[in-house]
């Protein structure tokens, strides 16, 4: 199987740990991504030391992860001929949901959001908001349409998770089975399971 080639975004939303399992899930599963681009605002960094009691600049990432400027307009992900399989915003506000629904481009997160839309490409997002206004729920109709992938941060509990990380855990695995990884992980009805 060819890996993929993706990018994963990373809002001001709360809920930083989803962000940090997501980035450590494919450190586990590299063997399906040939190459990942990072894009971490600057109130994601600001959410992540509050949340997690780390600097998300201090992550040591492999070669095949690359952390970009969101003010980087000349990162490859700004252009559909890079060729991008998938994009990941994990959390996602619902103000940048809101500018990838308009089609306001006003960083590089929102811009290659953008691109994968246009080019017709895999784009989850997965906001971590509640509850949800007309306006939030009306964008999230415009991008559904528009072919994106609304995956809101709702966890789920009949895999019976007994810390934090695993009950968010069952977000990230959700959210790789969507974009396509094979992961061998809970699945409803399985053997270990209910049926």
């Amino acid at each position: 199987m060819k890996g993929q080639k993706m990018i994963i975004g990373v809002t001001g939303a709360s809920g930083a740990l989803y962000a940090r399992l997501l980035l450590e899930k494919l450190r586990l599963v590299h063997d399906q991504v040939d190459a990942c681009g990072i894009i971490l605002s600057e109130n994601a960094k600001a959410v992540w030391k509050y949340e997690l009691n780390e600097d998300p600049d201090s992550i040591a990432y492999p070669d095949w992860m690359t952390v970009y400027n969101p003010a980087d307009f000349f990162a490859p992900m700004a252009s559909g001929s890079a060729g991008y399989n998938t994009m990941i915003v994990c959390p996602c506000t619902m103000g940048t949901l809101g500018r990838i629904a308009s089609g306001v481009s006003s960083d590089l997160l929102t811009r290659a959001a953008d691109v994968m839309l246009k080019e017709r490409k895999k784009l989850i997002l997965v906001p971590r908001e509640t509850p949800f206004s007309l306006v939030h729920l009306n964008n999230m109709k415009l991008l559904t349409e528009a072919g994106a992938i609304i995956c809101p941060a709702s966890p789920s509990f009949y895999s019976k998770p007994v810390a934090i990380e695993a009950l968010a855990m069952t977000v990230v695995d959700r959210v790789l089975s969507l974009a396509g990884f094979e992961l061998g992980s809970y699945a409803w009805g399985s053997a270990e399971g209910p049926l």
